[in-house]
């Protein structure tokens, strides 16, 4: 490739921080992305130095052994508009340069060279992405590149990136152009280079073939010696090391002074030295050639401030050396494959073999967990426990866990989301092929433990939640209740509606497992009272025609014994028909809490309990709570996916050229004006109705009679929108007569009316007045709720929130979903309203938040719903610029705490 026209003049438009990043490349190792500084002219030439001859001639279509001054200085010094630059750096290493220049308006010419050693990792698209997503920020919309016919490894780059390439020759040369917005295709790509990266991270440290203990002690009563003892006696399949600096042996091992010692490879090195001591540690692993680190000790972001700083300097150094870490302050993880048996963590007993995989983020509830999961009989692929979740986070455990063919169910235990926006995309994609049930800490307060750092969420707690059902994750309020729905989604098949039949031999219980049904949303098809003295043949034949009723979609069955009886003989009943039935089974037997061993299938895989295993509940309540979370989750999972809003006829360049033009009028952001947000919202098909401020008698008959009468008059401050009483409102004004009039009451009835902010509009036709607004949260993006106009939805917090972009089953959930929703659908004998026409404003409005971050809010707050249409009477809006543009949605990078400093 050619193209760099000689520019020496020192950047004058600095680049945004958040060009900045550490990235995940293909084989799960990380790296450093910038751009390029003036003073990376020495990391240049050795970097130049490093690539082969011909790497250099694809670039530069001619031979070129080394770099001139010339040619130094103009590639490190770019102005970060037209002539853009990043760097990808490893261990202080330069290992890849890309770089846009700008040709022409709109067009830029790209360009890319990596060091040979480093080719097949994915780096060219990784800085193709990047460079993309700052030529959008700076108004490039295509790239062009001459490639080299032969160099059929960079025209394949292009390929498959996701976008419309067109080619062509001239004198030898390929000719490539390309569009860069941001296409389905492209972002799609994305996602699945994404997915494959972060999933072989994890799978590094799961199928790690050498482990390396560092602070292995000859104590038996300290941390080191423990992991060790936890690794041999958990009859680990792969090589243990030891390092100790002052032994020769720990527990009958040769001891390593160093991990450099160590003759063979090492995968995975777990940690447990001093704080301060961890990051000499990071440096001796990055020259071993470690793929990841454990940090089991603590001492980091738990302590304060000082050691908030030192966890962020510590990521920094594993990252910039291409390490992922887990922890640090963590448990440790576990892999209870039998070809693996990996028990890295301060746990001494490996949980039973299963099909959940596990990840939560207290190393203090971690021992509590596994010790419930052995005791449940549920048994657990793969366990995580992340601490400070400082590296390696929920996010990555379920790239991972997608496609582990072990892991048929995803637990998560969460005390902060740390990009929640991305968690909810993985998400989605993970439910549609493996339930993930969640229990999240601090669910109300919104707290987070003091070791992890993350961004104030702006969003009230309901719209965090409204994101777990949006993607399809079951979420649930404790750890036992995590595992009485983990325990039914493991063993048994999903139910394909919410009708229940009840089989018991307690009158009692079927009554209170009738009345739990009905609490949580389940009917009640069938209720069967056996009786006291019921036969294991009696509870046969009543499951069976439980199970062949068309009208049944599950089954509980209660067993309390008579006395001197040990229900041997139903429990064997039980387990054959849960075995073989195609709807779920969940039992009340014996008061036991698990899956009990009378009641399990052998599992061919090895697992604790196979599949059919009957789940027992030590009350009915638990077993129907988690049957109605299930039926929850099959719901979503059934529903299609519907047409998007992208779909919605929107013109979304007539909206960013609208707000840009504001912002370029007052950059510091300000309230839209009435006619510029009429104007962006008719960008995006809403029309807003006309309002006309009047400050005095004379200008409302003026403006009633310019809008042909029938008009309202109203107050619209602050203090007046949202009365109970409407005393602010004064409707059907049709004469001068009667604005004289509407005018004089209003200004009695009102306390200081010069401050009302009269305003005179049409009467507009009769509806149910709605709400809907957006706001920007730092976290997630967009958020959009809605509700019933007035004060009461605002006390009750009778709101719906979903996460932009919305599918139509988005937008219908959310009016249904409101507790004041029968007001909506002929409550009381009144007309339904037009909910199609309810549903498409949402998505349009969803459109518009997710297309232009600068509307930092948007408030549709007075909108008729009626039997045809809806009429949008009131909105406010509000613009403002935005420092990242929401670059983490079009390129991979991994989060990094707001004040993060880099190595250099």
């Amino acid at each position: 490739m050619t193209s760099d026209e000689p520019s020496t003049a020192e950047p004058v438009h600095p680049p945004p921080k958040h060009w900045e990043a550490d990235v995940v490349l293909r084989d799960g190792r990380t790296a450093h992305i910038r751009p390029i500084r003036g003073e990376d002219a020495d990391l240049l030439v050795e970097f130049y130095a490093r690539v082969s001859a011909e790497s250099k001639y694809y670039r530069f279509f001619t031979p070129m052994p080394m770099l001139s001054d010339r040619d130094v200085q103009r590639f490190t010094h770019v102005d970060h508009v037209d002539r853009v630059a990043f760097v990808l750096t490893v261990a202080k290493k330069l290992i890849a340069v890309g770089r846009y220049d700008v040709v022409e308006a709109g067009e830029a010419e790209v360009a890319f060279l990596v060091e040979d050693e480093h080719q097949g990792r994915g780096i060219a698209q990784l800085l193709l992405e990047h460079l993309a997503q700052a030529g959008r920020e700076r108004g490039v919309e295509r790239f062009v590149a001459e490639v080299l016919p032969d160099n059929q490894r960079m025209i394949q780059i292009f390929r498959d990136a996701g976008y419309r390439v067109a080619g062509g020759y001239s004198d030898g040369v390929m000719m490539l152009e390309f569009p860069i917005d941001t296409t389905d295709t492209a972002m799609g790509v994305m996602s699945d280079r994404e997915h494959r990266a972060e999933s072989a991270s994890i799978e590094a440290f799961f199928n790690a073939k050498s482990v390396a203990v560092i602070g292995a002690s000859r104590r038996q009563d300290t941390i080191g010696a423990a992991l060790v003892r936890n690794l041999v006696l958990g009859d680990y399949t792969g090589r243990v090391y030891v390092v100790n600096q002052s032994a020769t042996a720990v527990s009958g091992m040769p001891a390593y002074a160093n991990v450099g010692d160590i003759p063979d490879q090492v995968d995975v090195a777990i940690v447990a030295v001093p704080a301060d001591a961890v990051q000499d540690v990071v440096l001796d692993c990055a020259a071993k050639g470690v793929h990841g680190l454990v940090v089991i000790s603590s001492g980091f972001a738990e302590t304060g401030e000082e050691g908030r700083q030192r966890q962020r300097r510590l990521v920094g150094l594993a990252r910039s050396y291409g390490l992922r870490l887990i922890g640090p302050n963590c448990l440790g993880v576990i892999n209870t494959d039998p070809d693996v048996q990996l028990n890295a963590s301060l746990s001494p007993n490996i949980p039973p073999r299963g099909r959940a995989g596990f990840f939560c983020q207290s190393g203090a509830l971690g021992t509590a967990i596994l010790e419930k999961v052995g005791n449940r009989g549920l048994g657990l692929s793969t366990f995580v426990s992340a601490g400070n979740r400082a590296d390696v986070s929920g996010n990555d455990l379920l790239q991972y866990w997608e496609e582990d063919d072990s892991t048929e169910v995803v637990l998560l235990y969460l005390e902060s989301i740390g990009n929640p926006r991305k968690f909810s995309r993985i998400a989605r994609r993970v439910s549609k092929r493996k339930p993930i049930i969640a229990v999240r800490s601090g669910r109300t307060t919104q707290g987070v433990p003091m070791g992890h750092a993350v961004r104030h969420i702006a969003a009230p707690p309901q719209a965090v939640d409204a994101m777990f059902r949006q993607a399809g994750v079951i979420q649930v309020d404790t750890l036992d209740e995590m595992f009485d729905v983990a325990q039914l989604v493991a063993h048994q098949p999903l139910p394909n509606g919410n009708r229940v039949a009840v089989v018991g031999n307690s009158d009692a219980l079927g009554l209170l497992a009738a009345d739990a049904a009905a609490s949580v949303g389940l009917v009640v098809a069938k209720s069967v009272a056996l009786g006291a003295e019921a036969t294991a043949e009696d509870f046969e034949d009543a499951l069976d025609d439980a199970i062949d009723d068309p009208g049944v979609d599950s089954v509980v069955a209660v067993y309390i014994p008579p006395l001197n009886v040990t229900g041997e003989e139903v429990a064997n009943v039980l387990a054959a028909v849960g075995e073989q039935s195609d709807k779920p089974l969940v039992s009340t037997f014996l008061g036991a809490e698990g899956v009990p061993e009378l009641l399990r299938v052998p599992d061919v895989a090895g697992a604790t309990a196979g599949r059919g295993s009957v789940p027992s509940y030590p009350a009915v309540e638990a077993a129907v709570r988690a049957l109605a979370r299930v039926v929850e989750y099959a719901v979503w999972l059934r529903a299609p996916d519907g047409e998007t809003a992208d779909k919605l006829e929107v013109d979304a360049a007539a909206g960013k050229r609208l707000v840009n033009e504001i912002l370029m009028r007052s950059p510091e952001g300000r309230d839209l004006e009435f006619v510029e947000l009429r104007d962006l919202l008719a960008a995006y098909g809403v029309d807003l109705w006309e309002t006309r401020p009047v400050r005095n008698q004379k200008e409302a008959i003026a403006a009633g009679r310019a809008l042909g009468w029938d008009v309202v008059l109203k107050g619209t401050a602050d203090h007046l929108r949202h009365r109970p009483d409407l005393a602010h409102v004064w409707r059907n004004v049709d004469s001068a007569a009667e604005m004289r009039d509407a005018w004089n009451s209003l200004g009695e009835l009102i306390t200081d009316p010069a401050q009302a902010g009269f305003v005179v509009q049409r009467n507009a036709p009769p509806g149910v007045p709605i709400r809907i607004g957006s706001l920007e949260d730092p976290l997630f993006g967009p958020v959009v709720s809605f509700g019933l106009s007035g004060p009461l939805t605002e006390l009750l917090q009778d709101k719906s929130y979903r996460i932009p972009p919305l599918e139509e089953r988005d937008a219908g959930a959310m009016v249904r979903e409101i507790k004041s929703a029968p007001v909506l659908f002929g409550y009381r004998g009144a007309e339904p309203v037009d909910a199609e026409a309810v549903e498409r404003l949402i998505r349009l409005i969803a459109q518009l938040k997710n297309d232009l971050p600068q509307v930092r809010q948007l408030d549709l707050s007075l909108v008729l719903a009626g039997t045809e249409g809806v009429s949008v009477l009131t909105a406010t809006g509000r613009v403002a610029p935005v420092a990242d543009p929401r670059s983490d949605w079009f390129v991979r990078r991994l989060t990094t705490m707001a004040s993060d400093t880099y190595p250099d």
